[in-house]
């Protein structure tokens, strides 16, 4: 399908406006003369609603969208302490009207008295904020399940007083919020066509996998070639796969694609092997990558998403899996707020 028709099925959906689009698209120059690839970056940290914004901006206006269409006075999401989705829902949501309620398990136990990051802009735009710390023995899977139900229990228990509660689930990773992300591939595809290219490759972090989905979902429904890396952030189960492909078909299916334009388990290249030794704790290639950008384009990641992606696609370049003369995106996903966090998420970033 062209963009004009593509756009059109947008239409039927409940939005409000949050982001501010589109986002930035420029050259990273010395990578790129360094390399000999034409490498470029697609600033989804300029999205808004604040100063850090990120890609869960654009899923937000479409399920805050629904929210507001059905009433919601309360809109719930979980995430961990260091969550730039939980962060920016709650923003979001301060935009909206509707009071948010954040559910966050603890990887590392926050200070009230010395809040950084994302907590201290949960605190600041007034979210009902619900701690959930891990037990001795507690595997952060049992963890993440625990958060979840206890915030469940809470949001039902407010269903029976009569409220209307919006559930959003961990990213936002819904089919509904997986439209931004079709929106946010278009977007680009039209950039690149604007400064006559196309992109080859387009690196991102994924985590909970919505933006995965709706950036797959749009490649298929445009026909297009770029090959999409997406690089883990975190340990994935079995069936990540599948659930991406059931998610990335659930979004074409809402939209209203034709019969039989799907995505399949083959389209995904899914790569795990920056992420270690786990999700919100740093390694070496992250902390190198965010001073590399740093020093050599004067540009910031954070240390739990956009680091370790970054990591992956310079690990691309440096090993000749990116052929010299391809051009490749860097989709910077936001997080910026991670950098003033916790310690422990930085590691040794500042000892080179």
């Amino acid at each position: 399908m062209d963009n004009t028709k593509v756009h059109e099925l947008f239409s039927k959906f409940p939005k409000v406006s949050l982001g501010f689009y589109p986002t930035p698209l420029h050259k990273l120059e010395t990578l790129s003369q360094e390399t000999g690839v034409n490498l470029y970056i697609k600033r989804e940290d300029f999205s808004g609603v604040s100063l850090f914004g990120g890609n869960k901006i654009r899923k937000l206006e479409y399920i805050l969208g629904a929210a507001k269409a059905a009433g919601a006075e309360y809109a719930f999401t979980y995430g961990a302490t260091q969550s730039n989705h939980a962060m920016e829902t709650a923003g979001a949501c301060c935009r909206c009207g509707v009071k948010p309620v954040l559910f966050l398990y603890a990887l590392i136990d926050p200070s009230e008295e010395d809040l950084r990051g994302n907590m201290l802009l949960d605190r600041l735009y007034g979210a009902e904020i619900h701690i959930t710390s891990r037990r001795e023995g507690e595997s952060v899977e049992e963890l993440k399940k625990r958060n979840a139900a206890t915030g469940e229990a809470y949001r039902q228990q407010l269903i029976q007083q009569g409220h209307i509660c919006w559930d959003i689930p961990v990213g936002g990773a819904t089919e509904l919020g997986s439209v931004g992300f079709v929106e946010g591939f278009i977007e680009l595809e039209s950039q690149m066509a604007a400064l006559g290219l196309h992109a080859d490759y387009l690196f991102h972090a994924t985590g909970s996998g919505g933006t995965l989905a709706g950036l797959q979902a749009a490649r298929a429904l445009l026909g297009s070639d770029t090959e999409i890396i997406s690089i883990n952030v975190n340990k994935k189960g079995p069936d990540y796969l599948d659930d991406i492909v059931r998610l990335a078909n659930g979004t074409l299916s809402l939209l209203g694609a034709p019969d039989g334009l799907r995505v399949q388990r083959e389209d995904l290249h899914i790569d795990p092997g920056y992420y270690l030794p786990g999700y919100e704790q740093p390694n070496e290639a992250s902390n190198e990558a965010i001073r590399i950008l740093a020093r050599k384009e004067g540009l910031v990641v954070d240390p739990v998403y956009t680091g370790k992606g970054l990591a992956g696609m310079l690990d691309y370049l440096h090993t000749g899996k990116i052929p010299k003369g391809s051009t490749a995106v860097f989709l910077h996903t936001g997080g910026a707020a991670a950098l003033f966090a916790e310690k422990e998420l930085l590691g040794d970033l500042l000892k080179a």
